[in-house]
């Protein structure tokens, strides 16, 4: 598995899943959590910067890269997100931590506010990159929308349709996905090292699965939790810093913003960038680095 430079790699019995572990530099503890198709090498142009300050922490979440992949349920429970969250927190039980900082894009900030949400004594600050909560974004569905965001229905489908199909030939499936959610529509905004990374877990039939059993349970157990916690009025307690891609998927429900601030109790902080797709941790590292910072900062 590819490696950040300046990192060392470790696994890490994480509750009932063992987990691959990313870390360096010194400081608060900052987790990121990546998001699909991807792995820990989504951050590669941000966590050695972020190092400078923070004892950064990256897991590879629960069936991808190289942390455990258990196989799907019926009852979509075992990728769900509280589920998911639940390994974070195993991980810094683990580590002795008693909060952190957390950011997460695409569904490792899917992960990162579940975290939020059932366990906010051990979040400081949050920053969510390129999603709206999971309710909201079904409740946004319309033609454009679901045609970008295909991959949320076709993966969702019962076991196995989807896996056969895709690993009859992974690699042409992921690097459209992959290049399709960019800004320029390529794969040039990926290193070579994170297109190693992310062809072979492409490649791994129960990595497959578990992307697919991901995307199951983000239309079913996930969607209820979150509509469980909306009805509930649940807030968020966290200091929250949203961004969001000028052409990204957020941007195509109206006013993502508004979404994350009703679920949060105070205000949220964030913008739109622009000349970025939805992979903005690797397309706009500047941009992303310049607000957590600002988010993050250790003189808060």
């Amino acid at each position: 598995m590819s490696r950040i430079p300046g990192f060392t790699q470790s696994f890490i019995e994480a509750g009932q899943q063992r987990l691959s572990v990313h870390q360096g530099g010194e400081g608060p503890p900052l987790i990121l959590l990546h998001g699909f198709p991807q792995t820990h090498m989504c951050w590669e142009r941000l966590a050695p910067a972020l190092a400078r300050d923070f004892h950064v922490i990256i897991p590879d979440l629960r069936g991808y890269g190289d942390s455990e992949a258990p196989p799907g349920d019926a009852d979509h429970h075992v990728y769900s997100k509280r589920e998911m969250a639940g390994d974070i927190i195993g991980l810094m039980d683990f580590m002795g931590l008693a909060r952190a900082h957390v950011v997460g894009h695409d569904r490792g900030a899917r992960v990162a506010y579940r975290l939020a949400l059932e366990h906010p004594d051990r979040v400081d600050r949050l920053a969510i990159i390129e999603v709206v909560p999971t309710a909201d974004f079904w409740d946004a569905w319309d033609a454009e929308l679901a045609m970008k965001a295909y991959h949320w229905t076709f993966l969702a489908q019962p076991a196995p349709v989807p896996e056969r199909m895709i690993n009859a030939d992974p690699l042409a499936f992921f690097e459209w996905t992959l290049g399709c959610w960019t800004q320029c529509r390529d794969l040039s905004p990926f290193s070579d090292a994170a297109l190693d990374s992310y062809r072979r877990q492409w490649r791994d039939p129960d990595r497959v699965h578990a992307m697919c059993a991901d995307y199951r349970a983000g239309a079913t157990i996930d969607r209820a939790l979150d509509e469980a916690d909306r009805l509930a009025g649940n807030k968020i307690a966290a200091p929250l810093c949203f961004l969001w891609a000028s052409a990204g998927f957020p941007a195509r429900t109206g006013d993502p913003k508004a979404l994350w601030q009703a679920w949060c109790t105070g205000a949220v902080t964030g913008q739109e960038l622009h000349g970025t797709g939805h992979f903005a941790p690797e397309e706009a590292p500047e941009a992303i680095l310049a607000a957590l910072r600002a988010h993050l900062s250790v003189d808060r």
